[in-house]
Parts: structure tokens; sequence; C-alpha cells
């Protein structure tokens, strides 16, 4: 049988035309089965979504096609690449409208704190510090006025994110046990014994770096390290997250006087802790202010230092001064201040005023009268603070690494001497790293970190263009207040009271008691002060009053 002028066998038509049958068959069985369960107007609708559907889906294919072509992908970026197709997928979904010129796709940048400034018409821009009050009698230091924020502000501005630390993002510690004890010179069981190459690497400031810092025994600062302390503590330690207030007292070489003047929400917020050893600890027990079931003096929640690491309670001492980053890892910010001052400001009021309104991560206050490190090593020489032998070999050593006397060409540098009795600081790595190198140098050197201050901060600052804030030291003395220490209480009151010279008895006057038990009791005889010019005026009267009564007649 012929179909379309080729010859096919007639078993060949028979089946295709029952296949055609069958596929006609159940495409009209399919069409009566849609028609059964939707109408005629239902129907209607879904072609026309149908149709609709397909004329949308071919605009937009057209429209990417076009938008491909007009995307200029950099030659770097290759499609095989797994890397440069997340970067092509970037650059897609960042363009806002056709034709933009295609960026490099780059993550952003961490939150960092980077300052604030007081409106112009504020007050404190406005304020300037009076000059010294015209008393040639009184030439030493005292405190001058500062320009603090209220409370409620200080608060406020608060920095939410942690300040900029240039080039030094991650910061360890060395821990090493056994010790490796062979070094040129200085070392200690607390601090390691780090090579003078060593100590040259730690200067060279790199993105993440590991250096001796205290603690390099033990499983972790105030375990097994020295500088021992109860577990209890180390864990209310861990637990301060803000701000922390810390002070020590060894040797019971000063008394433990609470802050004062601190408002309730610091109260709530501010970890306040004081570090004593075991002979305070004897001392503070006979005092009427110590709690013993809180440990607390005031404020203050005093925790007793056991194991000592040194038999100089001087260096003692700069472990908590200069590692308080190690002993409150999750701190933010730090108040240090000595044993012998007292806190008469809020803390929020103090950081804000010295740190975010400044917009720096380390401040201290220059000394009131020396400036310059060769002058500081003769003045300690003199008060004999320390051997001279190894002042002389400190001074020496920094003096060929390059140190020289301070001059207005260190300038904005505004001295080289820190009054080290407070030190206020961000916890972000380059303000730790300043303080374990700093820490270093008295655990080599001598105990005197005036001396080591300057090199440590100029070698970060050459690498890094970072900076030491350094404040008046009248501006400290306006927020604590300095006390004698104990020593020298103890001789003022030895000090015999000056004896009262009472008047004859004819001059007293009947109403006064007969018997007094009590010199006090009597109003003050003390003859009022005079001025020089009235004491110099009264002494000349005498004078020639004794004159005339030796020339006139009739005396012998």
């Amino acid at each position: 049988m012929e179909f379309n002028g080729v010859v096919l066998p007639i078993q060949t038509i028979t089946t295709t035309r029952t296949k055609l049958s069958k596929m006609q068959k159940e495409k009209e069985y399919i069409v009566h089965w849609i028609f059964k369960f939707a109408g005629r107007r239902k129907m209607g609708f879904l072609t026309l979504f149908l149709i609709s559907t397909l004329v949308f889906g071919r605009l937009l294919y057209i429209w990417k096609g076009e938008d491909a072509q007009k995307i200029q992908v950099p030659r770097s970026l290759h499609i095989n690449s797994i890397t440069n197709k997340q970067q092509i997928s970037n650059i897609h979904n960042n363009l806002s409208y056709v034709g933009k010129p295609v960026k490099p796709y780059r993550p952003r940048p961490p939150p960092y704190f980077h300052g604030y400034t007081l409106p112009q018409d504020h007050p404190c821009n406005r304020f300037t510090l009076p000059p010294p009050p015209a008393d040639k009698k009184r030439t030493g230091p005292r405190p001058c006025p500062v320009c603090y924020l209220p409370l409620e502000e200080a608060i406020a501005l608060m920095p939410s994110s942690p300040s900029f630390s240039p080039i030094l993002k991650n910061l360890t510690f060395i821990h090493e046990n056994p010790l490796n004890r062979k070094t040129e010179f200085g070392g200690s069981d607390f601090g390691g014994y780090p090579t003078l190459k060593q100590r040259r690497r730690t200067f060279n400031i790199k993105s993440s770096m590991s250096v001796h810092c205290g603690f390099v025994k033990g499983p972790e600062p105030g375990r097994g390290t020295g500088f021992d302390i109860a577990k209890t503590d180390i864990l209310a330690m861990k637990r301060c997250r803000g701000i922390v207030v810390s002070s020590t007292v060894f040797d019971a070489f000063d008394d433990v006087k609470s802050p004062s003047n601190i408002s309730k929400y610091s109260e709530q917020t501010v970890c306040f802790f004081m570090f004593i050893d075991e002979k305070t600890e004897s001392s503070l027990k006979k005092d009427k202010g110590f709690n013993r079931t809180t440990k607390k003096v005031g404020l203050w929640r005093i925790v007793v230092v056991h194991n000592l690491p040194y038999t100089d309670g001087r260096r003692n001492g700069k472990v908590p001064k200069l590692l308080v980053h190690r002993l409150f890892p999750n701190s933010r910010y730090s108040i240090w201040i000595d044993g012998k001052l007292d806190l008469m400001v809020d803390p929020y009021q103090i950081l804000e005023r010295f740190l975010w309104r400044a917009n720096v991560t380390f401040a201290i206050s220059r000394h009131y009268k020396r400036f310059d490190v060769f002058v500081e090593a003769e003045a300690n020489k003199a008060a004999g603070k320390y051997a001279n032998a190894s002042i002389d070999f400190q001074v020496d050593f920094y003096k060929k690494e390059g140190l020289t006397p301070y001059s207005t060409a260190k300038l904005p540098i505004t001295s080289d001497i820190p009054e080290g009795c407070v030190i206020l600081r961000e916890h972000v790595p380059i303000s730790n790293l300043f303080t374990c190198l700093w820490f270093n140098e008295v655990d080599r050197f001598t105990s005197r970190d005036q001396i080591s201050f300057s090199t440590v901060r100029d070698k970060i600052s050459a690498k890094t263009k970072w900076n030491v804030s350094m404040f008046l030291d009248c501006e400290r003395r306006n927020f604590v207040f300095q006390r004698y220490h104990r020593v020298d209480q103890e001789k003022l009151k030895k000090k015999q009271a000056p004896v009262a010279i009472l008047p004859p008895p004819s001059l007293i006057s009947s109403e006064l008691p007969r018997k007094l038990s009590n010199v006090s009791q009597v109003v003050s005889i003390t003859p009022p002060k005079t001025r020089g010019r009235d004491k110099q005026s009264s002494s000349s009267r005498s004078n020639r009053n004794a004159t005339l009564h030796a020339r006139s007649p009739g005396t012998a």
C-alpha cells in the first residue's frame, strides 16, 4: 500500500492508524474531563493566565540577556573559580541600576569607636584653666578645675564598640613550663626570661603577636603562677565586663579608704577591686571599716594575694598596675590608682573626660616638675629609691638604644616622665601590648617604671603612630586625693604637740572654770597670723621703742 508515495506494509499502516486513534481518544477524554470539572468561564481565565505567564517569562528572559551584555566583568575574574563566581554574584546583587560602574566586592570593616565632638556652645568647649594662685609660699603641686560632663551625659557617651588598634589585632601571651633561664640578664620566674633578641622582636609590631606578659607558669593568671588568688575571686574578676577600678596595698604601707562621690549606677555597674597581701590583711582585720562577711571596705572588694613573686614590694605592686588586662580578661576599661590615693569623682565622668572625649586608649598624667629621663634618674638616686648602679646601668642601656634628653623637638609629646600613680586605659590590643612590654622592662631592669616609660612608648609609636595621652598633673589631683603613707602618718602623730602658754592667772576671767581638764576648753590663745608687712612693722616699732627707752635719762 502506498502512503505519500512510499510503499508500506499493510501491517505497519494498520498499527499506525490504531495508535493515532488511541491518542485522539485520550485527548478527547482529557478535554472532556477538564470541561466536566470546570466551567467554560473558568477555563477561559485559566487559558488567559497561561498565555500571560508565557509572555512575561519571555520578556524577562530578553531583559536579562540585555543586562548581561552591558555588565563589564573585570579581567581578573574567571568563571571557573568558585571564589570569583561568588564575586560576580555579589556584583550582580550590588547593582542598583543598569550601566553602573562595577566595583570589586570588599567586606565591611568591623565597627570601631571614632570619637565625638561636643556641641560648639557646650560649656566645656569654652572652658580654660585659670592661672595658678599667686602664692609664692606654696610652690608645690595642687589641683586645678576640670570640666566634667554630668553623669547622665557621660554614661550615654560610653562607646558601644572598641577603639581602633593600629596594626596589632591579635595579642596572645607566652606560657612557659619549664622555664628557659638562658638569657643575658634580668628576668624572673614570674615574667619569664626573654632574651634581648626576643625583646627586640616584640617592638616589631605585627598583626598577630605573642609576647611575655607575666604569669608565665600555671593554667591561668592567679593560679600557680605566683601572685595567686582564690578561685572565687578569679571568677568574680572574669565576670567584670565593663569598667574596673583597681588598686593595691602591700606590706600594710597604706590605709584602705573607700572611694567617695560615686553614683548608685556606678556602684552597680563598676567593679572595685583592692589587692592586698597577708600582712595587710592582718592589719585590715583590726579596722572597723572592714566587713568580714562581704570582705569589703566600702566599695572595695578585698582580694588577698598569696605567693607574691618578688621580694620587692614596689615590684609586686606593678603586677596589678600594668597587667590589669590579664587579671580582668573581659573588662573593657580600667582605672588604676595607687593605694595612697582616694578616688573622689565618678569613674564614668573620668573616662569620658580623659579617654572618650579625647578619643585615646591610654592616658596618664605627666610629672608636675620633671620631664626628662636623665633628670628623673638622678632624682631617684638622690632619694635612695633604688641602687644607683642599677639605675645607671638601665639609663646607659637606653642611651645606647637612642634615648636623648627631652626637648621641644619631641613635641607634640609633652613629657618623658609620667606621674604613674593613676592610669586610664581601654583594653585594646595595642594598649595591652604597651603595658606588657612596659612590665617586661620593669622585670628586667629596676622597678622604677618612670625610667622605662618613654622608651617603650617611643618604640611602639615609631611603628604604629600610636601614642599615650599625657594630661596635666593638676587635673589628676582634681579627681584623686593624695594621703600620706601610713609610716609618714605615724611619724606625724609621734611629733609632740606645741605647748600652750597660758596667760597669768590675774588675766583669766572669773567666768572660766577654775580647774581645766583640757586646754582645748579655753578659747584659742594662739596669736593670729600677721602678714609679712605687719610683722615687719611691729618688730621695727618694738626695736624703736627699745632704743628710745635705752636713751632716756634716769635709766640704769
